[in-house]
């Protein structure tokens, strides 16, 4: 098949495709001036579409080929003429909010799984540049260009909503969390796409804070590893969300003497009403080597993180600073759900174009 080239073993795009596609540099604050364009970042899988002679392949940022798992998508083949490419998102709607989750149950070996999730829960792809159309090479283009040709010949797409407004993003990066979207991205108007280069593109996300009760840590030889954090439920049911990492100095040795003494492996679910646990063959393990050691839930901590899914926290946390003024028992779900307000956007609002 001429349409592929091999990289190893690894399929890949045709090779007027520019690939890896570009990257973004993650910063602390949204960059302003005449020379960027902001959009929603989406949560979802990254994805190049690819008609090349007319048949359609969907590429992961690392060349991997997933329209086996999205099957759905293939209708968008007769609006991707032959030799041409877009780069999006491949995303899934559920209750009028992105869930990451279900993307992650589309990644099975079962295709009979796969042909029943899709009809269940459909994925959408959402496109934000073109690279090739018709045989031209879009991206050598600069942004506000090729911006101007996406929305031109991407009739019947679904396309990322953009602005200039430094305002409208710092109003997304605010609010766009209840849609379950992931921070804001800006992108340089004047320059052309990069593959794989993180130069031309910033990312911001919504830090947030919460209050959690410390319920175990991770330890590598004597040292304590990682935090184990719990939250209450309404009914007093405790869940494990997540954990913090990056112990030294001054909060090691502090952790060395608080935390110890808690200790109560095997002794915790007769005191304490539990929900979720980390899986594995053990409370804590998670089939890793390292042990994790269960603590009486009464010391609390502040911690920084940037995205709840539905059951934890996307990624490790930040320590920030003990709260002794705070019970246990106010750490709760509610500080870290958030709720609408009048005004918030609608995820249907957001997308251009389409069915």
């Amino acid at each position: 098949m001429d349409r592929l080239r091999l990289a190893g073993e690894r399929l890949m795009p045709g090779p007027n495709v520019p690939f890896p596609p570009m990257e973004a540099q993650l910063v602390e604050q949204l960059p302003t001036g005449d020379r960027w364009q902001y959009e929603p970042k989406w949560d979802g899988f990254r994805g190049v579409l690819e008609n090349d002679g007319g048949e359609l392949a969907l590429w992961s940022r690392n060349g991997r080929p997933l329209l086996r798992y999205f099957p759905e998508l293939r209708t968008l083949g007769p609006m991707l003429p032959p030799h041409s490419a877009l780069d999006g998102e491949i995303v899934i709607e559920l209750g009028g909010r992105l869930d990451f989750d279900a993307m992650q149950m589309r990644l099975h070996p079962a295709e009979s799984r796969i042909r029943k999730l899709s009809a269940e829960t459909p994925a959408t792809y959402i496109a934000f540049d073109i690279l090739l159309w018709r045989g031209e090479a879009v991206h050598e283009r600069p942004l506000a260009e090729r911006r101007a040709e996406l929305e031109r010949h991407a009739k019947g797409f679904r396309l990322s909503p953009i602005s200039r407004d430094a305002a409208v993003a710092a109003h997304w990066l605010e609010r766009l969390e209840v849609i379950g979207l992931d921070g804001v991205i800006a992108k340089r108007l004047d320059l052309p796409y990069r593959p794989g280069s993180r130069d031309a593109v910033s990312k911001v996300k919504h830090h947030k804070t919460a209050d959690c009760v410390i319920v175990g840590y991770r330890t590598s030889g004597t040292r304590i590893a990682s935090l184990l954090l719990g939250l209450f439920r309404d009914d007093g049911t405790l869940d494990f969300v997540g954990h913090t990492s990056g112990i030294a100095g001054p909060l090691q040795a502090q952790l060395q003497k608080l935390l110890p003494p808690l200790r109560e492996e095997g002794h915790l679910g007769t005191e304490q009403e539990w929900g979720r646990t980390p899986e594995g063959g053990s409370r804590w393990s998670q089939g890793r080597d390292l042990p994790w050691h269960e603590v009486r839930p009464e010391i609390v901590c502040e911690v920084r993180f940037d995205k709840m899914e539905e059951e934890r926290f996307r990624h490790g946390t930040r320590f920030l600073r003990f709260r002794p003024d705070k019970d246990p028992k106010d750490c709760t779900w509610d500080q870290v759900r958030a709720a609408r307000r009048p005004g918030d956007p609608e995820l249907s609002d957001l997308l251009v174009g389409g069915a």
